[in-house]
C-alpha cells in the first residue's frame, strides 16, 4: 500500500517548557534522561530552569554538551558513551539541527549497537527507537519530526544522510520562549531552510495532494510571518508561527522528502561550510527554474504565495519564471539574506562537484533527470541575485 501520510512524532506546544518535560517523563516512565546540546545551550536560564525543575522531581539527568555544527560521526559516539556511563533511559535534545541530529544518532547506537556510519548503507536495519524527546532552538531544520539525520565522515568530508521512520522523535516540544533571542542572521537562515524544505516538498517526486497542500500551508505561514520574526525577533506570534511552519516543515521531509537542492547544499555545504539554511536557499531559485517546464502550475502558485498576481495573458513560462523572481526578492530584500558571494566561491569551483552532486542520494527526487550537464546547470544559477 502507498502511504502518503505518516505521523508518529506526538507533538506538543506549550508556554511552559520545564513542566511540560516533567510531565512527558512521567508519562513514559523516564527517570534517568540524558541532555544533549551544545555548550552554550547548557547555559542558557530556562535550559537550567528545566534541569533545576526535574532535579527536584527525583529525575536524575546528565549533561552531553559537546555537539558541534557539522557534527562528526565521532561526537555521536562520545555521546553514546555519555548515555552508557549515565545509564540513561532517554534523551532530551535541546538545539538545531545538530544537537537533534546528534541525539538521533545516539538513540540509534545505543538501541541498536555498532558504528552510526553503519547507518548510513540503504539496507542498514534500524530497530524502533523510543525515548527521544525533541526540543528545537531554531525554526528550519525540522530535525524535531524529521525521519533523517546528516552526519559528517571526516575522512571523506562529506555529509552522509541515515533515513528511518523507526528514529524519529518520540516527543517534539515546541516553546517559542526558545527562539525568542534566535540572531536575525540565524532565523533567516533557519526560515529560509523550512521554505525550502516545503518548496522542494511540493516539487518531488514523493509529492501528493496531500503533501502538496501542507507544503503549500508552510510556504504561506513563512511568506507572512517570517519577515516579521526576522525584523523583530521578540513578536512572540510570529516567532510561534515560524515554528509551527518549520515543524510542518520537518513532518514534510518524511514524507515528500526533499529533492537537488538539498542535493547541492549537502555537497558544496560540507566542503565550503555553507550554513546549510543559506545553501539550500541560494539553491531554490534555480531548482524552481529547472522543475518549471515538468510542473509550471506549481511553480506558479509558489509565486501566488509570494504574493504575485498573474495577468491573464500570461503563459505558462512568463509565470513560473516571475514566481523564482519573487522568491530571489523574498530571499535577497524581503529577507536580506546576504550575497552568496560573501563566501568567495567562484563557478569555476562550484561546477567541479556535478558529479557529487548527480550521485547525491536526493537527487533522484527531482521531477527531471538530474546528469551532469543538469547539475552544472543548477550550479551555475547557485547564488545569483
Amino acid at each position: 500500500m502507498n502511504v502518503k501520510l505518516l505521523q508518529r512524532v506526538k507533538v506538543v506546544d506549550t508556554d511552559d517548557l520545564s513542566s511540560t518535560i516533567l510531565d512527558i517523563l512521567r508519562t513514559e516512565g523516564y527517570k534517568r534522561p540524558l541532555f544533549i546540546m551544545d555548550h552554550f545551550l547548557a547555559e542558557m536560564p530556562l535550559v537550567q530552569t528545566t534541569q533545576e525543575v526535574l532535579g527536584k522531581n527525583n529525575i536524575q539527568y546528565a549533561v552531553f554538551d559537546k555537539v558541534v555544527s557539522d557534527p562528526p560521526a565521532a561526537t555521536v559516539m562520545d555521546g553514546v558513551g555519555a548515555f552508557k556511563a549515565h545509564q540513561a533511559d532517554s534523551i532530551i535534545a535541546i538545539g538545531g539541527g545538530s544537537s537533534i541530529d546528534v541525539a538521533r544518532g545516539v538513540n540509534i547506537v545505543r538501541i541498536n549497537g555498532g558504528y552510526i556510519l553503519d547507518y548510513t548503507k540503504p539496507d542498514a536495519t534500524i530497530k524502533p527507537c523510543p525515548g527521544l524527546i525533541a526540543i528545537p532552538t531554531t525554526s528550519g531544520t525540522g530535525s524535531e519530526m524529521s525521519n533523517a539525520l546528516v552526519v559528517t565522515d571526516v575522512d571523506s568530508q562529506k555529509k552522509l544522510a541515515i533515513l528511518s521512520d523507526n528514529a524519529v522523535s518520540e516527543y517534539a516540544v515546541l516553546c517559542p520562549d526558545m527562539v525568542l533571542s534566535l540572531p536575525k542572521k540565524m532565523t533567516i537562515a533557519t526560515g529560509l531552510d523550512a521554505f525550502s524544505h516545503a518548496a522542494e516538498g511540493d516539487t518531488s517526486r514523493l509529492s501528493s495532494p496531500v503533501t502538496d497542500a501542507i507544503c503549500e500551508k508552510i510556504m504561506f505561514l513563512l511568506a507572512n510571518y517570517l519577515p516579521r520574526a526576522v525584523e523583530n525577533g521578540q513578536d512572540r506570534e510570529a516567532r510561534q508561527r515560524v515554528m509551527v511552519a518549520a515543524t510542518l516543515a520537518g513532518w514534510m521531509l518524511n514524507n515528500a522528502g526533499t529533492n537537488v537542492g538539498h542535493s547541492m547544499a549537502h555537497v558544496l555545504g560540507s566542503k565550503y561550510h555553507i550554513v546549510h539554511g543559506e545553501a539550500v536557499a541560494y539553491a531554490l531559485p534555480g531548482v524552481l527554474k529547472f522543475v518549471s517546464p515538468v510542473l509550471p502550475k506549481k511553480v506558479a502558485e509558489i509565486g501566488q504565495i509570494l504574493g504575485l498576481t498573474y495577468r491573464e495573458n500570461e503563459d505558462e513560462k512568463q509565470r513560473a519564471d516571475r514566481a523564482v523572481e519573487a522568491y530571489r526578492q523574498f530571499r535577497d530584500e524581503t529577507l536580506g539574506l546576504h550575497p552568496f558571494s560573501d563566501y568567495g566561491i567562484s563557478t569555476e569551483e562550484l561546477l567541479e562537484n556535478a558529479s557529487a552532486v548527480t550521485h547525491e542520494q536526493f537527487a533522484g527526487n527531482t521531477p527531471r533527470n538530474i546528469d551532469e550537464d543538469a547539475a552544472e546547470k543548477l550550479l551555475r544559477e547557485f547564488g545569483n541575485r
